[in-house]
């Protein structure tokens, strides 16, 4: 029998990387990571190689069956150079340090945008619709738009074994929010990415792009689309102690740098101080505050100081792998 596996890597391109995938015909394949070859593909045409010398590598490194195609497959992969080294581009290599003790949860929120009007869906022609406020998880055709793509796209994710749990209308018209949780930071990237991709294909089919700018509109009175960064670690889950969390906060609040110059590109746009943010060059923490640079959920210090953070600044176009980096070198030198 013969298998479809879709080979999913991201690009050259910069500052923000885009997905690509290419599909390969394999007999008798029994569905496992292990049974995925090696493959190639030409890096001239990503931004990822010169033409002279333009095989990159593709590095199998988690698979989901494809939801949406009989015999088929979703191969998550990360480039490498000729020789086998981590492409400069691979965002999954910057991770130096991954196990299960960090957990992680992210929550990407975005645009839908058609691709006739170039509008999100429920912007009237030539204008802007109303203020953001009806369009949080809203309810009803007044002020809801794409419901019927988002809910194709979590189906395909809850079958293909991607560990969404939730999905969200967002505060401004056509802009939505998924939650990935998993545990280890190389599989908690390989799941958004797949989620991403899962969504951008989803939209193919509906004539909608995914706009994951974090300020598509610019200065208008709108909240910009983030990637929450929710996380943990053994030591803040068992912990009951306060100081613990002050001082991994504290740590965050010594490496502003570090953080920023990987949360995505265009950043400063959204992290203003406005709009439930903190401004891209300070940096505060505080419980249930939405306009800090961290977030002490109330059910973390409910549960006696045991439990997780929130990290708002990371952009909705952030990568996921370097964002879990540099979280879990900055909370590993805060303890």
């Amino acid at each position: 029998m013969k298998s479809k596996l879709e080979y999913i890597w991201l690009d050259g391109y910069a500052p923000t990387q885009s997905l690509r995938s290419k599909t390969r015909i394999e007999n008798d394949f029994g569905g496992t990571l292990e049974e995925c070859p090696m493959w190639s593909f030409d890096g001239s045409s990503t931004l990822q190689a010169d033409g002279s010398s333009s095989d990159c590598l593709l590095k199998p490194v988690a698979i989901f069956p494809d939801p949406d195609r009989s015999s088929a497959y979703l191969v998550m992969t990360e480039v490498l150079n000729a020789d086998g080294t981590p492409h400069a581009s691979n965002g999954r290599a910057t991770i130096d340090d991954d196990d299960d003790d960090f957990w992680f949860g992210f929550e990407q929120e975005y645009f839908l945008i058609d691709t006739d009007t170039k509008l999100p869906p429920g912007f009237p022609a030539g204008g802007f619709p109303g203020p953001q406020g009806p369009y949080y998880c809203s309810v009803g055709a007044a002020n809801t738009f794409g419901r019927d793509c988002i809910d194709d796209h979590l189906d395909l994710c809850l079958e293909a074994g991607v560990t969404v749990e939730g999905i969200n209308a967002e505060v401004a018209a056509g802009q939505w929010e998924f939650q990935v949780f998993a545990k280890g930071a190389k599989r908690a990237g390989d799941e958004t990415w797949v989620a991403r991709y899962l969504l951008e294909r989803t939209g193919e089919k509906y004539g909608f792009a995914v706009d994951y700018h974090p300020k598509p509109f610019g200065k208008l009175d709108w909240n910009g689309s983030g990637m929450h960064a929710n996380f943990s670690n053994g030591a803040m889950r068992e912990s009951g102690d306060e100081s613990l969390f002050n001082k991994i906060c504290d740590e965050f609040g010594k490496n502003i740098e570090r953080h920023i110059s990987v949360y995505g590109a265009d950043n400063d746009q959204r992290l203003t101080g406005d709009h439930e943010t903190q401004s891209i060059n300070e940096f505060s923490y505080g419980v249930s505050d939405r306009g800090a640079s961290i977030r002490i959920p109330v059910g973390t210090v409910e549960d006696g100081w045991k439990g997780r953070l929130e990290d708002r600044r990371p952009a909705s176009n952030a990568d996921p792998y370097k964002v879990a980096a540099a979280i879990i070198k900055t909370t590993k030198e805060a303890l």
